[in-house]
């Protein structure tokens, strides 16, 4: 298994400032041709770095409410689960976890009315507290540095390095650490399967 080169970086790179780049212009920018971007991004795509291509839209041209940063406290136990809930509603733009239980939510709420929005999704006598912030201006920029793969064994939920293994079972894919591990995993699903 290949891991991320420079090439793919620059093309995830480029996707990044506009992901509505036609292929032959990232082939000018990577020295490739367009075919074998075009390769590179269904690869990118199969392995599931690249889940899709985006709008990116700038909400302060829009009016929809007051935006703001909201940070809960949460029990550690919960996190998962509150942002799971906060993530489906439609005001909360980007949901993020903290290690230490906390889950904090950028949305853009009517009237201000942060509780309502809380309460849509979460039981507020449950949480330890909710600290709520304006937001002047916030900015997506996603930085990739030199990011290489990190993909779990589909088996034992190591870590596969570019010596891993991939196959593609029922149209799904999966990753291996190794040679034992996609042997085992084909043989529990070929008897799953036989039993089905």
């Amino acid at each position: 298994m290949r891991d991320l080169d420079d090439t793919d970086r620059q093309i995830l790179r480029l996707l990044v400032a506009d992901a509505r780049r036609p292929y032959s212009d990232i082939a000018e920018h990577v020295d490739l041709s367009a075919p074998a971007v075009s390769d590179r991004i269904d690869r990118l795509r199969e392995l599931g770095v690249v889940r899709g291509f985006t709008v990116d839209v700038d909400q302060s041209l829009l009016t929809s409410g007051v935006p703001v940063l909201v940070e809960l406290g949460v029990p550690v136990t919960r996190t998962s689960e509150v942002a799971a809930a906060l993530r489906d509603l439609e005001a909360v733009e980007h949901t993020f976890e903290t290690a230490d239980g906390a889950v904090v939510v950028q949305a853009t709420v009517r009237d201000g009315d942060v509780t309502g929005l809380l309460d849509e999704a979460v039981d507020l006598e449950r949480l330890r507290d909710v600290e709520v912030r304006l937001l002047r201006k916030a900015e997506w920029t996603p930085s990739l540095g030199e990011a290489t793969l990190s993909l779990t064994c589909a088996e034992c939920s190591n870590t596969v390095t570019s010596e891993g293994e991939s196959t593609r079972l029922e149209g799904e894919l999966y990753h291996f650490c190794c040679g034992s591990c996609l042997t085992n995993f084909e043989e529990r699903f070929e008897r799953l399967q036989s039993g089905a």
